[in-house]
């Protein structure tokens, strides 16, 4: 039999689920991540799921990881000394940036401006310039190549980048310059703007680039390291990185194009959740990710997540597709504290991590965390992770004691409420710029809830969303991992055109679209596939002529191509219109504009089986462990604790009550309740709601 793994390294914990794709079988460990070298982490995880399993890891056939090491490297500022090259006369192309206003009324005035990632020392001009049609104005002077380089190498640079001015259109200046960096500078690895981001707009041209430089080494070593060990523990499998946008390539790929993978960990989410809520039979959700050090919140729409041209991880923003995901510092680690000057209770965004992790985890914390509070109001069982950590009720409530002792509140109880409210509050803040800021009302989606803490607040996150119901899938603690697991290969291609609709035709536009699905399906080809098992989708962004930002819009390429149907550009103009109108509520007469074409190829998505549950009626007894008393609103109420394993299909839970399971536990509010759905997941939804369905 053959077996596939995903693997999802998160701030606190990685998650290793272990499928069998014969059946469908799967099985699920979560241990504490290793932030020193995340691979021990993810080799110790494999090791126990197989072992659990009765598997020799020589039957694992893939390994498809999510991961978190571009991300930390941005965050940590561990990168590369990056040296970039660019056009004469551009050398502060990263230091004018792009004009940005942060804040409101003088937010300016403490807004401290980000560093560019490659210093203008580090940066040097050449002799040379292209056209924006790609014409060669003057010719690259290589003799003066070798001297920049020359200055790079005494610098001590570790990484290179080449952004020359218009190398969207002509690659070619920086193809050369490259091949002598192999010369001046060797084993010094090279990111070519013309590769990583070939479009309009320099500025964000050169930071993408310069990011994929930043972060380069460290993914290109973490992949061999991973690669290796996985060799040395007999796991003779393809490794696949999960990237941004929900697609996986190969661990090569993802080393030569880190920046694509800047939300790897969160994109494996949004996927999992998706797959969970078809199963369901819900194709419109918002999705909610919580786990040790913060939240991920994303937007689906009839089962495809929104998909951004841009990705920003802390102060960073770079030209990358990726799923449309916002994060805010709130996780299960993440601390309270009241600062001196407000007096006012806060919550993250700094975080326990998973050393020392939370007080209650019993490994030297003593900051009150999100968990604590958890574990004050009775809402987690005393062991987590499946007996891995064992937690101590005592040291959470001296923790959280210090929050009363520092405001007015006046129980230990009163202070963890007050901690739960605030971070189910930042959350909810997360869930309005997916939604109602990009003009959804989230009454129209269910909320599908996930990570070791989001089914804890579920429920209340329902209440403040109005999304209903809330859905929580089979092993939410893993479902990262699950969405690693059931993604497909992915690749794409693009090219900046800048043409008004006038100077197009459909029968162009076809011929550029074919030759970018002809290039993106090169590396999909390489990987074994055939042409036949690839499917193309195609997009392009638009705006009108004299607007400086473009909106992506997908394309039905059937309208380019079929004579009878052959009005590609008059949709495609509707099309933008409608979503020009939702999302700004106005129009223009200006002439429609097409900033760039994309082709994206995707290899055929695994098949592995849902999971189906034996019918067992309404009464939920069977399942009942034990009561126990938890806090709501701040009053002792008596819950039932209830084992989700032994739950079965068509049983509904009444609130309160506490479903406890391996990898996480749910939260079942007074006068809500859980549906068990036949394929696993949790429903839960208003009492009045649930009598109606």
């Amino acid at each position: 039999m053959a077996f596939r793994l995903g693997v999802d390294v998160g701030g606190t914990f990685t998650d290793i689920l272990l499928i069998n794709e014969t059946t469908g079988t799967t099985h699920r460990y979560k241990t504490s991540s290793t932030p020193e070298d995340q691979s021990i982490g993810v080799l110790y995880g494999i090791e126990q799921v197989c072992l659990a399993a009765g598997v020799s890891p020589s039957e694992v056939r893939e390994v498809l990881h999510g991961t978190t090491i571009a991300t930390n490297a941005i965050l940590e500022k561990k990168g590369a000394r990056v040296g970039l090259v660019t056009t004469n006369g551009f050398r502060q192309v990263l230091q004018i940036a792009r004009s940005f206003v942060p804040g409101g009324l003088a937010g300016w005035i403490v807004w401290p401006k980000p560093e560019p990632l490659a210093d203008l020392e580090d940066t040097v001009e050449v002799i040379e310039r292209i056209a924006s049609n790609g014409d060669v104005i003057t010719p690259l002077d290589e003799d003066d190549v070798r001297r920049q380089l020359q200055k790079l190498r005494k610098k001590g640079i570790e990484a290179l980048s080449i952004s020359l001015i218009n190398a969207y259109s002509n690659g070619d200046h920086e193809r050369r310059i490259a091949e002598i960096a192999a010369e001046e500078l060797p084993g010094v690895p090279v990111s070519r703007s013309s590769i990583v981001l070939p479009e309009l707009r320099e500025y964000e041209r050169t930071i993408t680039t310069v990011a994929n430089a930043y972060v380069q080494g460290q993914v290109a070593g973490y992949v061999r390291n991973l690669e290796s060990k996985l060799g040395g523990a007999g796991i003779e499998a393809q490794l696949s990185i999960l990237r941004s946008d929900g697609g996986l390539v190969s661990g090569m790929v993802a080393a030569d194009n880190p920046v694509s993978l800047l939300l790897s960990g969160p994109a494996g989410g949004v996927t999992g959740a998706v797959w969970a809520a078809e199963q369901a039979g819900f194709a419109n959700l918002l999705t909610f990710d919580m786990g040790g050090t913060s939240t991920d919140v994303a937007l689906v729409q009839d089962l495809s997540p929104r998909i951004g041209r841009e990705t920003t991880v802390g102060d960073l923003t770079v030209r990358a597709t990726s799923v449309d995901v916002r994060t805010v510092g709130a996780g299960g680690g993440s601390i309270a504290h009241v600062p001196p000057l407000t007096q006012a209770l806060r919550v993250g965004p700094q975080s326990a991590g998973a050393a020392p992790g939370p007080a209650s985890y019993g490994k030297g914390g003593s900051a009150p965390t999100v968990t604590d509070a958890n574990v004050v109001l009775g809402y987690l069982p005393s062991q987590l992770a499946g007996g891995e950590i064992t937690l101590d009720i005592e040291a959470a409530s001296r923790a959280v004691q210090t929050i009363a002792d520092s405001t007015s509140l006046t129980s230990t109880e009163a202070a963890a409420g007050g901690i739960i409210d605030i971070v189910n509050e930042n959350i909810y803040g997360a869930l309005k710029l997916v939604s109602t800021q990009q003009g959804f009302d989230p009454r129209d989606f269910a909320l599908v809830a996930f990570g070791g803490a989001g089914p804890l607040h579920a429920n209340a996150l329902g209440i403040l969303t109005g999304a209903w119901p809330v859905i929580i899938p089979p092993s939410p603690g893993v479902l990262c991992a699950y969405g690693d697991a059931t993604t497909s290969l992915r690749d794409e291609s693009a090219r900046t055109l800048v043409r008004r609709f006038s100077e197009l035709t459909d029968a162009h536009l076809l011929g550029i679209f074919d030759e970018l699905a002809e290039s993106a399906t090169e590396s999909l080809l390489a990987t074994g596939l055939s042409v036949d098992e690839l499917t193309v989708t195609y997009s392009a962004d638009l705006r009108y002529h004299g607007q400086g930002f473009e909106i992506p819009i997908e394309i039905e390429i059937d309208t380019f191509r079929t004579e009878a149907e052959r009005n590609g550009l008059g949709l495609l103009q509707s099309i933008f219109d409608t979503e020009h109108e939702r999302l700004f509520a106005f129009l223009l007469d200006n002439e429609r504009e097409l900033v760039t074409a994309r082709a994206t190829v995707s290899g055929p998505r695994p098949e592995v089986a849902s999971v189906s549950l034996d019918d067992g009626g309404p009464d939920p007894t069977p399942a009942a462990r034990s009561k126990h008393t938890i806090w709501i609103q701040g009053f002792p109420v008596e819950a039932t604790i209830y084992d989700r394993h032994l739950l079965k299909a068509g049983n509904v839970v009444a609130g309160p009550a506490v479903i406890a399971e391996m990898d996480s536990t749910t939260l079942v509010l007074p006068d809500h309740s859980a549906t068990v759905h036949s394929h696993g997941s949790l429903l839960i939804r208003p009492v009045d709601a649930t009598a109606k369905d």
